[in-house]
């Protein structure tokens, strides 16, 4: 199951090998909410494994971006003591212009264009 969240980039760190094929990077975002005249802010920590722990590169510091993430659980046992550890798997990011609307998506492509003479509009 997918889940997004949008906020303001507050934190990007270094990509760390964690073995010798597997590696990871962290980043934080701030969501702040209105609840019931109080302000919230909560501050969000992701992370991004392998090929896309390079996809933070091209967002700033204070920019607000959309996460697409997913959940993930993992039961870890040492020493006869039982931990679990959640961690937020983000696979895509988007560039925000509040006020504006979303931007595209670099994936996208915006060269497309429709033939003038079609109008098949149901209104």
């Amino acid at each position: 199951m997918s889940y997004e969240l949008i906020g303001k980039l507050i934190a990007k760190y270094d990509t760390v090998q964690r073995t010798q094929t597997f590696k990871t990077r962290e980043f934080v975002v701030e969501k702040s909410e209105d609840i019931g005249g109080r302000v919230v802010t909560n501050y969000v920590k992701f992370q991004c494994v392998q090929d896309k722990t390079s996809m933070i590169d091209r967002y700033a510091i204070g920019e607000t971006v959309k996460v697409h993430f997913n959940i993930k659980g993992t039961r870890w046992e040492k020493n006869g003591q039982v931990n679990y550890i959640t961690n937020l798997d983000a696979w895509r990011m988007e560039t925000l212009n509040l006020g504006q609307g979303a931007s595209v998506p670099e994936h996208v492509n915006t060269n497309l264009s429709a033939p003038a003479d079609i109008d098949d509009l149901p209104f």
